[in-house]
């Protein structure tokens, strides 16, 4: 199983409970086809680099998950039917890019503590 990182934003018109919604339906899909979720992170609602659909702003999510190659497809496939995703990015960590991930996780959980 390889380690995946996956970002994508959502349109700006959904409400709060479509957004959960959304982001439900692909850690769905990742579970069903027995992929593990290691970290999943909510941006929230960040403006955009330039315009994509006559909008310049979007909510952004990260899920970082470990998975057998053939689920990536599938997950881009349903990325690319559902019309609430705007753009998504889906790529495989090298085992630095892991411990950084690792790393960034350690550091985000202590800040929480205190």
């Amino acid at each position: 199983m390889n380690q995946y990182e996956t970002v994508f934003i959502l349109t700006p018109v959904l409400s709060e409970v479509q957004m959960k919604e959304a982001v439900d339906k692909f850690k769905g899909i990742l579970e069903a086809e027995g992929a593990e979720i290691i970290n999943e992170e909510n941006w929230g609602l960040k403006k955009l680099a330039y315009p994509i659909q006559k909008k310049s702003t979007g909510f952004y999510q990260l899920v970082e998950f470990k998975a057998d190659p053939k689920v990536i497809d599938k997950l881009e496939l349903n990325f690319r039917r559902d019309e609430r995703i705007i753009r998504f990015l889906t790529f495989k960590m090298d085992k630095y890019a892991a411990e950084y991930a690792a790393k960034r996780r350690s550091v985000k959980s202590s800040k929480k503590e205190d």
